[in-house]
């Protein structure tokens, strides 16, 4: 059996090589092919190019690269021409890999999606799209199953390779033990992985902190920096506001679980947050004319993947954005703030409100408790290997008897 990835981010690398142990542990003889990264090649994927190395999120990064990713296109359709290719399994990385599906369904190859595109979001008009050129869809949150089998698509629910990384996740357990000795509660801070989300988050997540140190005094703030170079470039901004913030890289996982309560830039990082169980406010800014276009485009109440697994219905009823401070608005397990502004006193409020009110902070973690030990379980990889497999073995059988059942009656008499 010879199964194609086609994996672009080094988020997909990561949960592809899971993917790939998984399924050659069930079958030892499957062979493994495609684009992915170099955690997929060590996990015994013959890799034709390494996609992870051209992860871009501009404009001008696609056009500088677009006559290589044409040649990889042209790659794929001449494999999948001169090869017997049993499916393609692609994970994220929708612009590239919607014309890898365009070529394998060419090839009459059964096409996987692993973390399919949040069109739910912000285009549910491109699931004409998943309709023509997906065949299974390998779902990461709860909701994304019913959603896409309302639309006619084949798709089930088998959860969030995420938190099978976190299950594995080692911990430096002498420095949390570390962080613990103070009797001042620590609130992590969470600026983000990307430069951008940094430079326009921080100064938000530096003015919430001193406004609660302003009021309380019974806490103590820490930065968990993704990377030295962050670090560096955002030492002034730390320099200039005169904080006792200490600040750290690579140690985000230890922040997170020594903390009383978290600040976050929106992103992945909320389901490691309820996977900590910690109460976390949610920041995230954008222009103004993004807010505009916002308000209009997105579908969904929430912006945070916590909110939105909490949520009995996730689409938005109105044009009006999520405020959580608006008195008629639904609750959320993680307050979030989508904005162009300064929602910095804001924040402070909902933290102060946690520090002050120990009951209130306690509801906040039995709320993401129940949430938890529901939704953020380990078993994503495995389940998605076993729906593939169990497919393509279906399919195998199927097409093993079909020359039999096409043969004239006389022969098949015979």
């Amino acid at each position: 059996m010879r199964i194609f990835f086609s994996v672009g981010e080094p988020s997909g690398d990561l949960h592809g090589a899971n993917l790939i142990r998984r399924l050659k542990s069930r079958d030892s003889a499957i062979e493994c092919v495609g684009f992915g990264g170099p955690k997929m090649q060590a996990a015994g994927c013959d890799l034709h190019f390494d996609l992870t190395s051209l992860a871009v999120m501009f404009l001008a990064s696609v056009l500088k690269n677009i006559r290589l990713f044409f040649r990889l296109i042209a790659d794929a359709d001449r494999y999948f021409e001169n090869h017997e290719v049993d499916a393609v399994v692609l994970i994220d990385y929708a612009g590239f890999n919607w014309w890898i599906a365009r070529k394998a369904k060419k090839h009459g190859v059964p096409v996987f999606f692993y973390g399919v595109p949040q069109v739910w979001a912000w285009a549910p008009w491109r699931i004409r799209k998943i309709q023509k050129l997906v065949d299974h869809v390998l779902c990461k949150l709860p909701f994304e199953a019913p959603w896409f089998k309302q639309r006619n698509c084949h798709a089930t629910y088998v959860g969030h390779p995420y938190f099978d990384q976190l299950e594995n996740q080692e911990y430096d357990t002498a420095f949390i033990e570390s962080l613990t000795e103070s009797n001042k509660r620590l609130i992590t801070l969470l600026p983000g992985s990307r430069n951008q989300e940094v430079e326009s988050v921080l100064p938000i997540l530096l003015a919430t902190a001193k406004s609660v140190l302003v009021e309380d005094d019974t806490c103590r703030f820490a930065i968990a920096f993704y990377n030295d170079a962050q670090r560096q470039m955002s030492s002034k901004l730390i320099a200039d506001s005169n904080l006792p913030v200490k600040v750290y890289v690579g140690k985000t996982p230890e922040l997170m679980q020594a903390a009383y309560a978290c600040v976050a830039c929106s992103g992945s990082v909320s389901l490691e947050l309820l996977y900590h169980r910690k109460p976390t406010v949610i920041v995230f800014k954008v222009r103004r004319w993004v807010m505009v276009a916002q308000a209009f485009l997105l579908r969904i109440k929430f912006i945070t993947l916590v909110n939105l697994i909490a949520a009995k219905e996730i689409r938005r009823p109105s044009f009006r954005l999520y405020d959580p401070d608006d008195p008629n608005a639904e609750s959320c397990v993680m307050p979030e703030y989508l904005t162009a502004g300064d929602p910095s006193q804001k924040v402070a409020r909902r933290m102060l409100g946690w520090l002050r009110d120990s009951r209130s902070h306690s509801e906040n973690v039995a709320e993401l408790d129940r949430l938890a030990v529901r939704y953020a379980q380990p078993g994503a990889t495995a389940r998605a290997a076993d729906y593939l497999l169990d497919e393509l073995c279906e399919k195998r059988v199927f097409d093993e008897d079909q020359p039999f059942d096409s043969l004239p009656e006389s022969e098949q008499a015979a």
